[in-house]
C-alpha cells in the first residue's frame, strides 16, 4: 500500500535518512522544513523524484495538506541550535506539534511525533525505562528543548484520548551518522572534526559520562515499525543500548581517523546528563526492533562522510551537495 507522508523537518539530518526510505519503500513523500538546521543539499537527490516533493514551511504556521501519515520531526535537536533561540525552540515544540496534531486530526492521519532521550533530563535511574519520569530542570537552558519535548508528548496523548487521533510517541537517543551538521555540537560530528583537522579533541568535564550511540539507519527501521504497528502507542525508547564514556569515544575516534589530535578538558555545561543508556526492552518486544549497526562500522561510514565534506569545502565547493553522503 502507498501512503503519502508527511515528513516535518525532513531536510534535516534525520529527517533526511526517513525520507530516502519511506521512496525506498514505495511511498509518496512531502518534505516540509524552514531550513533553520536542515539542507536543501541534503534533498537534492530526491528533488527530481516523481513522488517527492518539497515545501519550505515553517511548522509554528498552520499548513494545510492531505496527508495518511506524519512523522513529526521539526525542531532543533542539538544544543548550539535550541539553545541559539530559545524561545523559538517552545514555540516550535509546542506550536508546531499543536498545528501537526490538528492537521492530522482534520484529515484522519496517523501521526508519530519524534521525542527525545532528553524529557529523562539527568536521569536518577540508569539504564532508563519509559515508565521513568525524568529528572529535568524547568528553567535551565537545555528546558527549551527538554520541556518543550516533554509538552509535545502532553499534547500527542491528550490529541489521542480528547480527539481520537492515532498517535505514536518515540523517544529518540543519541544518534548519529552521514549528514549530520559539522557545527551541530554534538559529540560525534564534534571529535570526528576534530580529529579528521588535526584540532584537540574538546571533553567537557572528565569525559567519563556516558552516552549510547545509535547509527541512523537503525533508528529510522525503528521509526516505520512503529509507524506500521497497531495497538501500540508507545512512548517507546529507540537507540542503542551499548553504553561508552566520551573518552572512550575519544580515543575510538582518534584510532579510526589516524589523528595526532591532543585532547583537551572544557568546564561541563549545566544540567549536562551525567549517563544515558535506554532500556529497549519495550522496542524488542513490540516492533521487533534492535539497532543492527555496530559502532566502530557507523563511525566508519560517517569518518567517511566527514572526511569528503571538508575535503569539499576546502576546495570552496561546500555550497555543492557533499560526497560521501549516504543519499
Amino acid at each position: 500500500m502507498t501512503d503519502r507522508i508527511l515528513v516535518t523537518g525532513g531536510a534535516g539530518f534525520i529527517g533526511t535518512h526517513l525520507c530516502k526510505r519511506l521512496l525506498a519503500d514505495g511511498h509518496e513523500v512531502i518534505c516540509l522544513d524552514n531550513f533553520y538546521t536542515g539542507r536543501r543539499a541534503n534533498v537534492r537527490p530526491f528533488l527530481e523524484h516523481p513522488r517527492f516533493e518539497l515545501v519550505r514551511h515553517d511548522v509554528i504556521e498552520p499548513v494545510r495538506l492531505e496527508v495518511t501519515q506524519i512523522y513529526h520531526l521539526a525542531c532543533p535537536a542539538s544544543p548550539v541550535h535550541y539553545q541559539a533561540n530559545a524561545i523559538q525552540t517552545v514555540k516550535t515544540s509546542v506550536l508546531g506539534t499543536l498545528n501537526m496534531l490538528g492537521l492530522a486530526k482534520r484529515v484522519g492521519a496517523r501521526f508519530l511525533l519524534a521525542s527525545t532521550s532528553e524529557v529523562y533530563g539527568d536521569p536518577l535511574v540508569h539504564p532508563q525505562r519509559e515508565d521513568y519520569w525524568g529528572n529535568v530542570n524547568p528553567i535551565g537552558p537545555r528546558s527549551c528543548y527538554d520541556e518543550g519535548k516533554r509538552v509535545a508528548e502532553t499534547l500527542t496523548m491528550d490529541y489521542h484520548r480528547q480527539h481520537h487521533v492515532d498517535v505514536r510517541i518515540v523517544r529518540i537517543f543519541n544518534t548519529y551518522g552521514p549528514n549530520m551538521l559539522e557545527n551541530d555540537g554534538r559529540v560525534v560530528s564534534n571529535f570526528i572534526c576534530q580529529a579528521l583537522r588535526e584540532q584537540p579533541l574538546t571533553i567537557y568535564g572528565d569525559g567519563s559520562q556516558t552516552r549510547s550511540f545509535c547509527y541512523v539507519d537503525d533508528l529510522v527501521d525503528g521509526m516505520v515499525r512503529m509507524m506500521r504497528a497497531d495497538d501500540f502507542i508507545g512512548p517507546v525508547n529507540l537507540g542503542n543500548p551499548s553504553e561508552f564514556t566520551v573518552v572512550e569515544l575519544a580515543h575510538k575516534v582518534l584510532a579510526m581517523t589516524n589523528s595526532a589530535s591532543s585532547i583537551v578538558h572544557r568546564p561541563l555545561p549545566e544540567n549536562d546528563p551525567q549517563r544515558r543508556r535506554p532500556d529497549i526492552t519495550l522496542a524488542g518486544k513490540r516492533l521487533a526492533w534492535s539497532p543492527a549497526v555496530p559502532l566502530d562500522v557507523g563511525l566508519e561510514k560517517t569518518i567517511a562522510y566527514f572526511r569528503a565534506a571538508l575535503a569539499q569545502a576546502a576546495s570552496g565547493a561546500a555550497s555543492s551537495p557533499l560526497p560521501g553522503s549516504s543519499l
